[in-house]
């Protein structure tokens, strides 16, 4: 009968969780150098380089990879022969850990869990609670997976139950097409496949836990091996998604993802759920085994496993002077076209643009200190800074999500331009175009980086609510692309339909 104390699970738990937010796992990162060394599109190379060197800098500092610390989720198997020595309950335990991880006062993670979802959408302030998934098992031990991921790769998991006649893979290639570029590719695809609805959903995020090998598969393939029908299905869309031409933070390119992952259970006669969940660039998960010898000890990787891969900005990006910007300067920017960004950047998401519209809706004068003429807004929630920091990683959040409230923004405030990452819908474009101001993106998965361009960060307005009060940065070449410009031309439509196009001729 092994003991497992209390407090082995809760250091467990926390120390796997600041782990994973500064390491990145050791096979996604080879992976994603592999991706790099084999990226023809420049757009989509430079993104690469932007995450790989910031994926490499968080490991030196041990500070976030992205600034969306994710959700925590935990799937445990807990052996039969297990003793507890406790006074917590299982899920108390785990929530123990989580809140001392978050709250780690030299690496602070963003707490973005909130209560009360359907209402007041209250900020639990320590990430509480974990999504735990729990199996009694055969032994002596606790094996626990753990994962952090954020919304806005969970934000574009898809699900259906097929009738069991249907195209499996056409199904998952027009979901991956519809997905957009939100969930930060280059990523990982996990599928789920049979069961029940929330038995698929299940499979494919436990998929998404296990090693990078898809090189391995393609390897036993090409030797003749027998391969399952999961893994035929790898393979197949694998080659399929990255035909697309998605490519890195859907600017156009030959990598979408670096691995495909398919677990499948049996179904009813009558049925064929099929989930798919996608691994954003900031991949973040580990595994830990407790024997009742004391608390899991994670080992780093090397910084030699990183791949040589560095990022300067490029000697043919635009500086931009943010303090003196006027509306005709920008008439010129083309999609594609790298900036550095200089002076000072008003930053706010969702909470805030809700709190402006109803404002203005209400012949309301904004926040005093807020003026968005001829500014420029930023759609950010960074993570608390540490030590000297003047914030944390800061890196940007999905911009649909504010497309409701783009027409108003650029009719009424005189803003003129916005920074987030992947593409606008179709109602932002038409604002865009209509009040001739520019979109911008940076690199979802280059938190860190980016952070190190703002030298100066400032509360102006609705401190209370956290991450997402309107704050003014101060920022030095700060690297962004145009992403619409005032024409509404969209590199995201652009760039994958150039890449689609030349992959398929290819091919």
């Amino acid at each position: 009968m092994t003991s497992i104390k209390q407090e082995d699970l809760i250091q467990s738990i926390a120390d796997a969780l600041q782990f994973i937010s500064y390491y990145h796992p050791k096979d996604y990162i080879q992976a994603l150098g592999k991706a790099y060394e084999q990226e023809q599109s420049a757009s989509a190379k430079d993104a690469i380089a932007q995450i790989l060197y910031n994926s490499r800098l968080c490991a030196e500092g041990h500070r976030p990879i992205c600034q969306d610390t994710g959700i925590v989720l935990v799937f445990l198997e807990v052996g039969m022969d297990v003793q507890w020595n406790s006074q917590l309950s299982l899920e108390e335990m785990i929530n123990e850990g989580v809140r001392r991880a978050y709250n780690h006062p030299d690496n602070v993670l963003r707490a973005s869990v909130l209560a009360d979802p359907a209402a007041t959408r209250r900020n639990t302030k320590d990430n509480t609670p974990a999504v735990i998934h729990t199996k009694i098992v055969p032994g002596h031990t606790i094996k626990v997976k753990l994962a952090a991921k954020g919304a806005g790769s969970e934000n574009k998991a898809k699900f259906a139950v097929l009738n069991p006649s249907a195209n499996l893979v056409d199904w998952i290639i027009s979901s991956v097409k519809d997905m957009g570029a939100g969930w930060c590719p280059p990523g990982i695809m996990g599928v789920g496949i049979g069961g029940t609805p929330e038995k698929a959903m299940l499979l494919a995020k436990e998929s998404l836990l296990e090693p990078v090998n898809i090189q391995e598969l393609i390897q036993k393939s090409e030797q003749g091996q027998e391969l399952s029908r999961p893994e035929e299905l790898r393979l197949e869309l694998y080659e399929k998604i990255n035909a697309l031409g998605i490519g890195a933070q859907g600017l156009g390119g030959l990598t979408t993802v670096v691995d495909v992952k398919v677990l499948d259970y049996p179904t009813h006669a009558a049925s064929l759920p099929v989930a798919i969940i996608p691994n954003c660039a900031a991949t973040r998960h580990t595994h830990f085994t407790l024997d009742g010898s004391g608390p899991a000890v994670l080992t780093p990787p090397k910084l030699e496993d990183w791949p040589d891969v560095t990022w300067t900005p490029s000697p043919k990006a635009r500086r931009v002077n943010l303090d003196t910007i006027t509306k005709e300067q920008i008439q010129s920017w083309k999609p594609g076209e790298q900036l550095l960004l200089n002076g000072k950047l008003l930053t706010g998401r969702d909470a805030a643009h809700k709190r402006i519209i109803n404002t203005l809706a209400n012949g309301e004068a904004l926040p005093k200190g807020v003026d968005f003429t001829n500014r420029f807004i930023y759609y950010v929630g960074p993570v608390g800074a540490v030590k000297d920091e003047s914030v944390g990683p800061a890196g940007p959040t999905t911009s649909t999500r504010m497309d409701q409230y783009t027409e108003t923004m650029l009719a009424e405030t005189g803003l003129i331009g916005m920074v987030g990452k992947a593409e606008r819908g179709p109602i932002a474009i038409d604002a865009i175009k209509k009040h001739k101001a520019v979109y911008l993106i940076a690199v979802g998965g280059a938190a860190y980086l980016i952070s190190k361009a703002i030298e100066k960060s400032t509360v102006l307005a609705y401190e209370e609510l956290g991450m997402e009060a309107i704050y003014e940065f101060e920022v030095k070449d700060m690297p962004v692309t145009v992403g619409v410009d005032v024409q509404g031309e969209s590199v995201h439509q652009t760039g994958p339909e150039k890449w689609y196009r030349l992959i398929y001729k290819e091919a």
